[in-house]
């Protein structure tokens, strides 16, 4: 009789656990608090490594083929002044880059676990461990028994939360996100297939995200974001009435590319101040460990977030595979994974606080180094973080 794993969280590290869990022989359950099962509209980036995990999965090549592997790409200041043009080869990071939509990824992750895997709309309340066992509360009263638990719900984590009970909250970044999504609106990248502004204070960027699609970001210093701006922002229900709050104050200051895209798109998402938390030296206990942003939850600057989630899946499954001892494996899976993942979180710190430079010498001098640093040295740089985040794993 197969083992069974319980994952908590139906995100892009739940779902890419139950498929590699349960290619490991694993009997899998898969339990969300939400009542949809579904991802906003919204981008994200796969580096090579990610792409790899994917093809663990088997979803490789469908990732690739719905999303967009951008080649060219432009850095301007707010007003539209370009400071660097830049080609990039296909393969120069060692595999693609691709950008693809949320629910593209979402779809599929979800077509290859299966539905009847996954209930939703119960929110897992706690955990006991009783030897080689685990049972999960569920918020509706019941319970359920298995070999190995695994926490995918987050960084506001119920499974986190009771491993390390004395955690401080999750780390502000004191940056404001707003992000958005459009389709056929690729014309107005020109011929870019990106656009990053840089400005004090301030970034934001617009990436082909599939054929016609585009999905764009918007980051700011908090302090550049008025107090009733804040205020309102941060107390409307709606999503799409605080982040157009916010983009009124700001998009007069950038050129018009910005403008046009911004005032076309409908599907916007207002993140508030972005956080991260500090590195745990282990993350579970017993046969309970935690996987994505309940293990290591990291600022966007890093471009991992997503990635890092679902290799932690892949070399879970990896590990897990054959008959194991669950809870030995479990701390060699985390020995092998924390390091990597708590580089990334001081990684995305310090990228994000170089954007949010504001002093007017540094900024200039800022510009001049982006200008001056050749690309296929910033690919090179790439690279090394790709490799040091990659799904290399021991399966013993």
């Amino acid at each position: 009789m197969a083992r069974r794993a319980i994952i908590v969280g139906a995100g892009i590290g739940g779902l890419s656990a139950g498929i590699a869990l349960r290619t490991a022989g694993w009997d899998v359950r898969i339990f969300e608090r939400s009542n949809a099962l579904r991802e906003l509209g919204f981008g994200v980036g796969l580096a090579p490594n990610a792409i790899a995990a994917l093809r663990d999965l088997g979803l490789g090549d469908t990732i690739v083929a719905r999303g967009f592997e951008p080649t060219r790409g432009e850095v301007r200041r707010m007003n539209g002044t370009v400071l660097k043009r830049a080609a990039i080869p296909r393969g120069i990071l060692g595999g693609p880059f691709v950008v693809a939509m949320r629910p593209a990824l979402y779809g599929a992750l979800l077509d290859a676990v299966g539905v009847d895997t996954v209930t939703a709309g119960i929110e897992a309340t706690g955990f006991t461990v009783h030897g080689d066992r685990v049972t999960l509360s569920l918020a509706n009263g019941t319970s359920v028994d298995a070999d190995l638990l695994v926490g995918a719900d987050g960084v506001r984590s119920n499974i986190r939360r009771q491993l390390h009970p004395s955690e401080p909250p999750p780390r502000p970044s004191r940056i404001v996100s707003v992000r958005g999504a459009i389709d056929g609106a690729a014309t107005h990248l020109g011929n870019a297939d990106a656009i990053y502004y840089l400005g004090p204070g301030t970034e934001s960027a617009f990436i082909r995200a599939s054929a016609t699609g585009i999905y764009w970001f918007l980051a700011v210093a908090e302090e550049l974001v008025p107090p009733d701006v804040r205020r309102l922002a941060d107390t409307v229900t709606s999503r799409v009435v605080a982040a157009k709050a916010v983009l009124a104050h700001l998009a007069p200051r950038f050129d018009d590319t910005f403008r046009a895209i911004t005032s076309a798109t409908s599907d916007f998402h207002y993140d508030g101040v972005l956080v991260d938390r500090d590195p745990l030296p282990t993350w579970g206990t017993g046969v309970v460990t935690l996987i994505g942003d309940a293990a290591h939850p990291m600022l966007p600057h890093t471009g991992q977030g997503a990635a890092q989630a679902i290799v932690d899946a892949v070399t879970l499954g990896k590990m897990l595979s054959g008959d194991t001892n669950v809870e030995r494996t479990l701390r060699a899976f985390e020995a092998e994974r924390q390091p990597k993942t708590a580089a990334l979180v001081g990684q995305g710190r310090r990228t994000a606080r170089f954007m949010r430079i504001r002093n007017p010498i540094v900024c200039y001098a800022r510009e001049i180094a982006l200008r001056a640093f050749p690309v296929k040295s910033i690919m090179k740089l790439y690279v090394r973080v790709n490799r040091r985040a990659g799904t290399d794993v021991r399966t013993g």
